[in-house]
């Protein structure tokens, strides 16, 4: 099957192949984890071309009949060959009822090499936290970034294409189809319905399917801002809607697992601390989110924020919103001992912007790099008192992402 190849993941999964660890790819539906799976099962069998494969997707209706742990296990017993080691591949494996033990038993077997895919974070880990500490690792797979998208749609690098990029996506099947924004939009509602119904009111056994939607808009035009279970019951009060604290809180906890959103909490710019209240919620695919509320003018400052968060986690760092004395950075980026903090504006027009932007990073007394990232074309990269001013286009390309 033809396919192009990520290297960004296949690079982080190629170290544990062979090895007596479940290998378990997760993310939003349609990011590709199906793909990567493929990828990974020609990578194995071209390099270890005696080893016997069996892949199991439970999308095709071929492995309907495989429901149930004991399913799983039958199947595998009157297929695997005795002497031969086995690359097992299951996609989707949420869908298959207490998974886990039977993994758990796999994995004991020095002949087996494991590779899932799963679209529930809960689920996959909660069950695979119990069953089998220490023995999984999980890989978290995102749709495109920018220098992906380049790549995979074969155009050059250009102001109008990121601006393509900001309003469609990263989801790679867009490739096949018209880039007219009411296909595009078309496709990404099938989407959002499908993560919606399949992996949150389905699975969460949810009954006001109406407030749901109306949670998700609502994050939808509060990206970039301070969200908090009581704002939002506040917010449902006013308009004559009566949710308490709890269930919304419960509700976001069911978008978040769906990898339908991600949640950044608040830390201390320059200590640990954690606060317990106020997070942020960012959309997984900038694209949804357009689909869903629509892709405004007036929203580009969330939409950055939104991309420039992806890019960061893509490439790897561990995300917090600073906060401190009323003083806010957009983000502290953590990853092997590094650090980055990053300020995101649209424009900087005035002097007041510009103050706002940089005297929030001057307070911040050490020597990791500083950012404030904006959509200013400028021709060359410019700094102030070691603040470093640049595209969002060259910052996400500058990530290696």
């Amino acid at each position: 099957m033809d396919y192009l190849e990520r290297p960004l993941y296949m690079d982080k999964i190629k170290p544990f192949i062979g090895k007596s660890l479940i290998k378990v790819l997760v993310g939003q539906r349609r990011v590709g984890k199906s793909f990567l799976l493929m990828q990974l099962r020609d990578y194995i069998q071209k390099n270890e071309p005696n080893i016997q494969i069996v892949y199991i997707n439970k999308e095709l209706h071929e492995f309907k009949h495989i429901k149930q742990a004991d399913d799983l296990f039958l199947y595998l017993e009157e297929r695997v060959q005795k002497n031969k080691k086995v690359a097992l591949f299951i996609d989707e494996i949420q869908d298959i009822d207490s998974f886990e033990t039977v993994l758990r038993d796999l994995v004991t077997r020095s002949k087996y090499d494991i590779y899932c895919t799963g679209s529930n974070a809960n689920l996959l880990s909660g069950e695979l936290a119990t069953f089998l500490s220490g023995r999984y690792i999980e890989i978290k797979v995102f749709g495109l970034s920018y220098s992906e998208f380049l790549r995979f749609n074969e155009m050059k690098d250009t102001h109008d294409v990121f601006q393509y990029y900001l309003l469609i996506g990263g989801l790679p099947y867009l490739k096949n189809l018209s880039p007219e924004q009411a296909v595009v939009y078309e496709y990404l509602s099938s989407i959002y319905n499908t993560i919606l119904l399949k992996d949150v009111v389905k699975r969460f056994n949810i009954r006001n399917v109406r407030f749901l939607e109306n949670l998700v808009s609502f994050l939808g035009d509060n990206i970039g801002s301070l969200v908090s279970s009581k704002k939002i019951s506040d917010y449902l009060k006013s308009q004559q809607v009566r949710m308490s604290p709890q269930v919304v809180m419960d509700y976001l906890g069911h978008l978040e697992s769906s990898f339908l959103v991600s949640k950044v909490r608040r830390t201390g710019i320059e200590g640990r601390r954690i606060f317990e209240v106020g997070e942020k919620y960012f959309f997984e695919d900038i694209g949804l989110r357009n689909s869903i509320i629509g892709f405004k003018t007036t929203d580009i400052h969330k939409i950055l924020e939104n991309v420039v968060y992806l890019h960061l986690r893509m490439a790897g760092y561990k995300v917090t919103v600073g906060f401190e004395d009323n003083r806010e950075i957009d983000f502290i980026a953590q990853r092997a001992g590094e650090k980055i903090y990053i300020q995101v504006a649209y424009l900087l027009t005035n002097e007041q912007t510009m103050s706002r932007e940089f005297g929030n990073l001057l307070t911040i007394q050490d020597n990791f790099p500083k950012y404030v990232v904006t959509m200013d074309q400028t021709t060359e990269t410019a700094t102030f008192k070691g603040i470093e001013r640049i595209h969002v286009k060259e910052f996400c390309l500058r990530l290696g992402v």
